[in-house]
């Protein structure tokens, strides 16, 4: 198993792909926001996990637990930090002409019910359309799984989806 550098560190986090969720350790840089990286030109071309727990959903859910996972990132459909982790807001608070709405995003077999920041004078569905990122951020979230009711929800402060691979509703 690998082992981090003194200028590395270890960061909890989750990965959702269309059919699996994964939990596990994230390597990084000190200097790194894990909570935006993927967005980033350091971006790996795998995320790779240490002491990583996978549920898949395609058929009979099961689970699974792994001492290291690559996953390969256009499989990647949303990531955060595992929760109490936070590093903090991916935005100027201050910034006129945007608001925070209700949107429920489906992620897989997750649902993510929070807020998203758009343009104040168009909306969601424009702001959507004219987005051409890799990755959106999302707020406030609470994930359940309809699938897994049992699950209990987590919250979240901030999470990243890949907005051509999950579906956006208004509540």
């Amino acid at each position: 198993m690998y082992t981090p550098n003194a200028d590395e560190k270890l960061t909890p986090v989750m990965v959702y792909t269309r059919e699996s969720v994964f939990r596990g350790e994230v390597i990084t840089k000190q200097n790194v926001r894990v909570s935006t990286w993927l967005r980033t030109q350091g971006a790996p071309r795998y995320i790779h996990l240490l002491r990583a727990n996978s549920v898949q959903f395609s058929g009979a859910v099961k689970s699974a637990n792994h001492s290291e996972v690559f996953i390969p990132l256009p499989m990647v459909i949303a990531f955060h930090l595992v929760p109490p982790a936070s590093d903090g807001v991916d935005y100027d608070p201050q910034e006129a002409n945007r608001a925070m709405l209700p949107i429920l995003t489906g992620v897989g077999t997750f649902q993510f019910k929070g807020v998203i920041r758009v343009s104040a004078q168009s909306g969601i569905g424009p702001s959507l359309e004219l987005s051409k990122i890799p990755w959106m951020s999302l707020y406030d979230l609470e994930i359940t799984n309809p699938v897994v009711p049992q699950m209990p929800a987590l919250r979240v402060p901030l999470a990243i989806v890949n907005p051509e691979q999950v579906t956006f509703s208004i509540p």
